[in-house]
């Protein structure tokens, strides 16, 4: 009995199933799935080198810059009113008609009457709505209240 029930789901699976259409589909799908992950997987590689390329171009400008900035400082120290200004300030020199003014050090007391000027003339910086409250402003036309 249990022998012709054997056969029987083994005719049923391979007249059923296992037909040259449902092979072709099968096949299909794998080269499918196949040719999918290939795509994503070489995005990805794409994507990861041309980050690399960017992170490149990027060290190649700033090092362009850190260059041209050189070169700027190279020629105001060949310059003469920089050879002027370090000359006057090791002697000690004054052009003619130029008075120098010498200032004591400052004392504690005046160091913190400074602080204490200060400290009340710090402008307030305003505060930035968090990232909800902007969202909901954007989206409901900024009639959400503002904290």
């Amino acid at each position: 009995m249990k022998k012709i029930n054997i056969r029987r789901i083994y005719y049923h699976i391979r007249h059923q199933y296992l037909t040259l259409n449902n092979i072709v589909i099968v096949v299909a799908l794998l080269i499918g799935i196949g040719w999918a992950w290939g795509s994503v997987g070489m995005m990805q590689r794409n994507f990861a080198l041309q980050k690399e390329v960017d992170s490149k171009k990027r060290d190649s400008l700033l090092a362009e810059l850190e260059v041209q900035s050189l070169q700027f400082e190279q020629k105001y120290y060949q310059s003469d009113e920089y050879k002027e200004l370090a000359l006057r300030q090791r002697t000690g020199l004054v052009k003619p008609g130029e008075k120098v003014l010498f200032l004591p050090p400052n004392t504690a007391q005046a160091k913190n009457a400074d602080s204490q000027v200060k400290g009340e003339t710090t402008p307030q910086v305003a505060k930035t709505p968090s990232n909800m409250a902007q969202w909901v402003n954007f989206l409901f036309g900024g009639n959400h209240e503002k904290q």
